[in-house]
């Protein structure tokens, strides 16, 4: 089941995707949550209800999937937990010893933009970056996970583009400020429930294209962390919670590694596609 988020003249509705058509959750049900982090907050991380209620959906809740503006699959999640140097290639072209845990840090909300939508290149730098990455996103609240139950917490993947402003990430030891510009963090196009995804994300192709041109093509398989592990290693410290999303991190062939390097510029147009998840684009625009 593929859900999605998009913008009505009365705010944020929520969809399921069928085919070239979108059931409106809120046309079948006005009093239906219309955030995906509080329909899982209110479920417990089952996806039934929406699907119960997409299949009695009127048929005058069926609208064409074109022209619809997108919205982040989920509006406010409460933690973006990301991972970074999680693919060993990547790691190399950056120069860096082979990490031993998961190297972790978190975006902010306002960092979010939807597919279709533009990320932002700031004024003051020219060093905006791609990268291609796998999001998981948290279904039911979740502490001290263990091998044998970390999956059972993932309500769906979507695709993010997490999009690095390089001078900034550099200044100090510390990323946060160089991931966290506005509007540079590609989401979307919607959420792909596990059931309809291997466990664990495994085995998808995973790529990038700048202006069609493919800069990153790798396999989920290669991450160094998988996303069971993953999920252990964080909860040891942090309550996962529904609506929470997890970015797993990107393989080689970003631009700063490039000779000369590449950055993303305005007027470019940037694709990150997973294989059985979606195809998220975004066009680059100078921030006004």
């Amino acid at each position: 089941m593929k859900i999605v988020s998009f913008k009505a003249q009365d705010g944020r509705r929520l969809g399921v995707v069928e085919g070239d058509r979108l059931i409106d959750l809120q046309a079948a049900d006005a009093k239906a949550p219309k955030d995906l982090g509080e329909w899982l907050r209110q479920s417990g991380g089952d996806l039934s209800p929406i699907s119960d209620l997409a299949k009695r959906a009127p048929a005058s809740a069926r609208v064409p999937l074109k022209g619809i503006t997108y919205a982040p699959p989920v509006g406010s999640p409460g933690k973006i937990v990301c991972l970074g140097l999680n693919y060993l290639e990547h790691v190399k072209e950056g120069f860096r010893d082979v990490p031993k845990f998961p190297t972790i840090f978190m975006r902010s909300t306002t960092s979010l933009v939807a597919h279709e939508q533009p990320i932002l290149r700031p004024p003051m730098t020219d060093s905006l970056d791609y990268e291609a990455e796998l999001v998981v996103i948290i279904g039911k609240r979740a502490k001290h996970l263990t091998m044998a139950n970390a999956l059972s917490c993932i309500a769906g993947y979507s695709c993010f583009n997490d999009g690095s402003v390089r001078e900034f990430q550099r200044r100090t030891s510390q990323w946060d400020m160089g991931k966290n510009f506005d509007s540079t963090g590609g989401f979307g196009p919607w959420m792909v429930s596990a059931d309809e995804v291997p466990a664990g994300g495994k085995g998808l192709k995973i790529e990038s294209r700048l202006n069609g041109k493919v800069m990153q093509s790798d396999n989920t398989n290669n991450m160094m962390f998988p996303i069971a592990e993953t999920l252990v290693d964080i909860s040891q410290g942090m309550t996962l919670e529904p609506g929470d999303i997890v970015v797993t991190g990107t393989p080689s062939g970003v631009g700063f590694a490039r000779k000369p390097p590449v950055w993303m510029n305005d007027g470019d147009v940037c694709e990150i596609e997973i294989e059985g998840v979606g195809l998220l684009r975004n066009p680059i625009k100078n921030e006004k």
